[in-house]
């Protein structure tokens, strides 16, 4: 197993592609993992790798303290790619020249790629364009190297040591806005690294199901179903790999969408029959948020009020001896997990809570994986579609889908928008077309006439976004037809709202949710 699954090794400098890098190796059918840049030789010869990539990162190598790596990674034996931060540091650390350049680079870029015949850049156009992000360049690269790549602004955005097998890049091959960057990576993968494409969602949950049993062991396990496909993917994956000794809490915060708390009790009574217990805790946390109105903080209480309640629940189903919950890699990279990364959602960081609740460890078997993979992952498991293309939800839930003080009314004019916004989205056969979409109370009021009345009620807002990973996304071109429906319908049906909006704004500047 450990040789089949033998990949790519991804060191992370802090990088916000990092993840980015580990997702499109694996696009290419390639097993990848990440450790810390702070790895040791020994670890990363442990994980025997067909090749090593050295991310992108936020500091200069010129820096006092700037993240460093053992020089011994450079006489593996296995190639190494640096990219971006990867680069500069392989050019440092062996002898090359770094300095700031003239004019900064961000953005696209048009790259002189000045050997394509064979090697790192084979079948790419002799000018590409790729995406840009830094200050300080290569200026003389190490002995050894030769330059295969160049910009009007940076002499040496590409680099390579043929003999050795090891390359840098300036540019991010991995980011959608590098016009032939998946050509790139396959050439160091394919070409270079004699890599397997041997990756798919049925080897993962093969491995994943032994290592949670090596975790486990005879023991059992106390997961929380948010309702959400992240943690059903968790426990259907927990149940493959050890039975009835898991134990599911559905908490119904009052705050989910319509239909889905019967689906959840439904599947993981039937379909997967786990050791259930749902809790009906809306009026709790109504209670604990009323007058609360700042985003961050009623995360925080409900964040407070979910562990309360998981407390209450472990007390009364007696002890269980591992906690697991459903964390995804956006999570992390969202929780200010990653070096250099900025803390955006903080209801996700558990801290000390496995070990609050008396429970031996934390169990998270997604954690490094991505949506998409996670929804291919539910599929293999036999989890029903309806539940895996699920539109994604906070843990939160439609709270943080109203703006203001949540109130049960309010909650319930997001959640019938949100119905109808389903609706009609799937009859318009956009369902496929768009990554995420929602409603969201506005919080503001606006003047309206309805028959011969004058109103004054909310406006709502839909959220409508096409996006790859969720680091970025694009507004969904729906038809004006179509929103026109939806209005219409929302107006129509969901009293107390007299108007709707549609949120044209990208990720970033803009967060997908608006809370």
């Amino acid at each position: 197993m450990e040789e089949q699954m033998r990949g790519i090794l991804i060191l992370d400098f802090g990088g916000q592609y990092t993840q980015l890098i580990a997702r499109r190796v694996r696009e290419c059918g390639v097993y990848s993992c990440v450790l810390p840049y702070t790895a040791g030789i020994e670890q990363i010869r442990e994980e025997n790798p067909r090749g090593i990539i050295l991310s992108g990162g936020p500091a200069s190598v010129l820096e006092e303290g700037a993240p460093r790596i053992d020089p011994a990674v450079f006489a593996l034996g296995v190639p190494v790619l640096g990219i971006c931060y990867g680069m500069q540091l392989m050019a440092h650390l062996m002898g090359g020249t770094i300095e700031r350049g003239e004019q900064r680079e961000y953005g696209r870029a048009t790259v002189s790629m000045d050997a394509t015949q064979s090697g790192l850049l084979k079948g790419m156009k002799a000018e590409s364009v790729c995406w840009m992000s830094h200050t300080f360049q290569v200026t003389r690269p190490p002995q050894g190297f030769s330059v295969i790549a160049h910009t009007v602004n940076c002499p040496v955005a590409a680099m390579a040591d043929e003999e050795r097998g090891l390359y840098g890049v300036q540019f991010h091959p991995e980011v959608t806005h590098s016009e032939e960057g998946m050509t790139l990576l396959r050439n160091f993968l394919m070409e270079i690294c004699s890599a397997r494409a041997d990756w798919s969602m049925e080897a993962y949950a093969e491995r994943a199901v032994e290592q949670i049993r090596a975790q486990v062991g005879d023991g059992t396990v106390l997961l929380g179903l948010s309702g959400g496909v992240d943690s059903a993917v968790a426990a259907a994956l927990l149940y493959r790999a050890i039975g009835k000794r898991l134990t599911c809490v559905y908490v119904d915060h009052g705050f989910m969408r319509a239909g889905e708390s019967d689906q959840v009790v439904e599947i993981f009574t039937k379909t997967f029959p786990v050791e259930l217990k749902a809790v009906d805790a809306s009026q709790r946390f109504f209670q604990a948020l009323k007058g609360v109105t700042e985003p961050e903080q009623k995360r925080k209480i409900i964040g407070r009020e979910f562990v309360e309640v998981f407390k209450e629940a472990s007390k009364a189903l007696g002890k269980r001896d591992h906690f697991a919950q459903g964390t995804i890699y956006p999570d992390v990279i969202e929780s200010g997990s990653v070096k250099g990364s900025a803390v955006i959602k903080s209801h996700h960081n558990v801290g000390g809570l496995p070990g609050e609740l008396g429970f031996t460890s934390l169990v998270e078997p997604l954690r490094m994986l991505f949506k998409d993979e996670v929804r291919k992952l539910g599929l293999t498991l036999g989890l029903p579609e309806s539940l895996v293309y699920r539109q994604p939800f906070p843990g939160p839930g439609l709270a943080i889908r109203v703006i203001g003080e949540l109130t049960p009314e309010k909650v319930r004019i997001v959640r019938e928008s949100d119905r109808v916004l389903r609706e009609e989205i799937a009859a318009a056969g956009w369902n496929d077309r768009v990554s995420q979409y929602f409603t969201v109370l506005t919080g503001a009021k606006s003047v309206g006439v309805m028959g011969d009345e004058r109103t004054y009620a909310y406006a709502v807002a839909i959220r409508a976004v096409t996006t790859d990973d969720f680091m970025t996304a694009d507004v969904a071109p729906l038809p004006y037809e179509l929103l026109g429906r939806i209005s219409a319908r929302i107006i129509g049906e969901v009293e107390g709202c007299n108007r709707v909006l549609y949120d044209i704004t990208t990720k970033p500047p803009a967060s997908i949710e608006w809370e």
